[in-house]
């Protein structure tokens, strides 16, 4: 736990990306209307969950009044109640929602993590910044020592895990694992990578992912977790 622990303390105080610093504080003093009452985080996002997990959920970035306010990923935007939902019916989440970070929330088996820490203007981080923020997501890979199994939400997710593996040392298969929504690649070391649909807005109001797709993913995942053959 420790070494999660003082990674965590690290990405709080990151300063590394001006751009994002200045969007994060910013919108941490203008606020949203209906959240004015809450004091906003701010800051960089780290990691939850079990340091003894098998399971990792990459997503992209923290939304601007979800993560950057609450402080914790994943954790009160629309995004995050399809996640959260899902996690805990597979039997990940020992409640089906996340509201703040003291809400009891707590993950068995799982570590959800994001490409970038900090809320990006318009969700959309530069290159540059994904370059930066890499680092972090290099050092949970390498203290997250049981991980078997990696859910990447969205092909951007997806390609970022694979830098990251390639910057650890691993060699890609030929042809590279390609990005589609329920997609299963079974890594050369012993990482099974499933992608999916990320549960934005976008995707979920417009119908490109709905709940049925979403539990799938994570329905193949707790198969692959448990032993059992994914039909």
């Amino acid at each position: 736990m420790q070494p999660l622990k003082t990674l965590h303390d690290t990405i709080i105080h990151c300063t590394i990306c001006p751009r994002l610093t200045r969007y994060r504080q910013q919108i941490a003093q203008t606020k949203r209307r209906q959240f004015q009452d809450w004091v906003y985080w701010g800051r960089p996002v780290p990691g939850f969950g079990d340091p003894r997990s098998r399971l990792l959920v990459l997503g992209l970035a923290p939304a601007a009044h979800g993560g950057n306010r609450t402080g914790r990923i994943f954790t009160g935007d629309r995004s995050g109640d399809w996640l959260y939902e899902a996690l805990y019916r597979f039997g990940f989440a020992n409640q089906p929602e996340s509201r703040h970070r003291d809400d009891g929330l707590r993950l068995t088996d799982c570590y959800v993590t994001a490409a970038v820490r900090c809320a990006p203007p318009a969700n959309k981080p530069l290159a540059g910044e994904f370059e930066a923020c890499r680092p972090y997501l290099l050092q949970e890979l390498r203290v997250l020592h049981h991980l078997t199994t990696v859910i990447a939400l969205g092909k951007v997710a997806f390609e970022t895990y694979l830098k990251a593996a390639r910057e650890l040392g691993h060699s890609l298969p030929a042809p590279k694992p390609t990005f589609a929504h329920g997609s299963v690649h079974t890594l050369p070391w012993g990482i099974t990578l499933i992608g999916s649909y990320h549960p934005s807005q976008q995707n979920t109001f417009t119908g490109k992912l709905t709940r049925p797709m979403f539990h799938q993913v994570f329905r193949i995942a707790r198969q692959r977790l448990d032993g059992k053959v994914h039909p």
